[in-house]
């Protein structure tokens, strides 16, 4: 039976490493404890008592501003319902800014989702006094999270997720694949495009750098091209105190695509893979994803400790 290395080396036509699907979280540093947040509120907005009633005016002057923002540019709005498909409902505001080839907000969705908010209440036995002591804590909650989906000719299609209570998070979704595409159509250089990724280029070796170059300094632009008109919780003054983001990754995945000439080839590593890897890690799922037949990506997850 042929091995591993005779299929990749004869049968392969493109073989690319890549980062794929990045999920970043951006947070404030200053928002994070307890005498941060009051020395925000306190000084930073001038709230007497600091609470998270003082949270709540924010929160909602935060949620009109963003219905003022979809008015003023005309951006659908939509409520996602439970279970429905995010992705697949903003698909066709994104393919249609797409062909328009313009930086912009396609779509605001908005979902009820679980998040980590600050919440206070006033000290034991202090309950009735006019400037009660506050305590803290965060606690899990239902609340509304809104779905900016965005379409940038630098990163294609994706989206920043927030919601209105404080700490203020956001997440942006980035996808690696659709960075390259773009810098291969400046560069001049033929490719083949699948959904996520790419099933032939004239020049393997220039994507292949363009993918290794791609890095923080990209993933920071983005974030300062597009927070700047996003309405944001945070004034101009409280920016320029220091209240600005910084970034984390909750999930970062990295990609590489073996594109075999046949079917035939790619069936043969496949079950060559699955059979050696029984009996290494014991996985406890694996699953097989094809594209049209040519394109096999197998997944394999393991019993912790194993």
């Amino acid at each position: 039976m042929t091995d591993y290395a005779t299929l990749l080396r004869d049968h392969v036509t493109l073989n690319i490493r890549s980062i794929d699907r990045v999920l970043l979280q951006g947070y404030l540093p200053q928002l994070q404890t307890v005498g941060y947040v009051c020395r925000f509120l306190r000084w930073q907005r001038n709230f007497p008592i600091p609470s998270s009633a003082a949270f709540g005016k924010i929160g909602q002057q935060y949620v009109r501003a963003i219905q003022r923002f979809a008015e003023d540019h005309n951006i659908p709005r939509l409520k996602f319902e439970k279970g429905q498909d995010k992705e697949k409902t903003a698909f066709p505001y994104l393919q249609a800014a797409a062909k328009q080839g313009q930086d912009r907000v396609v779509l605001i969705g908005s979902a009820q989702e679980k998040a980590s908010i600050w919440k206070s209440w006033p000290r034991k036995g202090q309950e009735k006094a006019a400037h009660p002591h506050m305590d803290w804590g965060r606690q899990m909650a239902d609340i509304d999270h809104f779905y900016f989906y965005l379409w940038d000719q630098q990163w294609g299609g994706t989206f920043c997720k927030t919601n209105a209570y404080a700490p203020f998070p956001i997440w942006l979704w980035l996808n690696g694949h659709e960075w390259a595409k773009p810098q291969l159509e400046k560069a001049g250089i033929g490719y083949e495009a699948l959904d996520n990724g790419f099933r032939s280029c004239v020049n393997p070796i220039a994507l292949q750098e363009i993918c290794d170059r791609r890095g923080a300094t990209e993933v920071e632009s983005f974030l300062a091209r597009w927070l700047h008109p996003l309405p944001s919780p945070f004034t101009a003054a409280d920016q320029k105190a220091g209240y600005t983001y910084e970034l984390a990754f909750p999930q970062f995945e990295v990609s590489e695509t073996c594109v075999f000439d046949r079917p035939q080839a790619g069936r043969m590593w496949f079950e060559a893979v699955i059979r050696d890897h029984l009996d290494i890690g014991r996985p406890d799922q694996i699953a097989l994803f094809s594209a049209g037949g040519f394109r096999l990506t197998a997944g394999f997850s393991s019993v912790p400790g194993c």
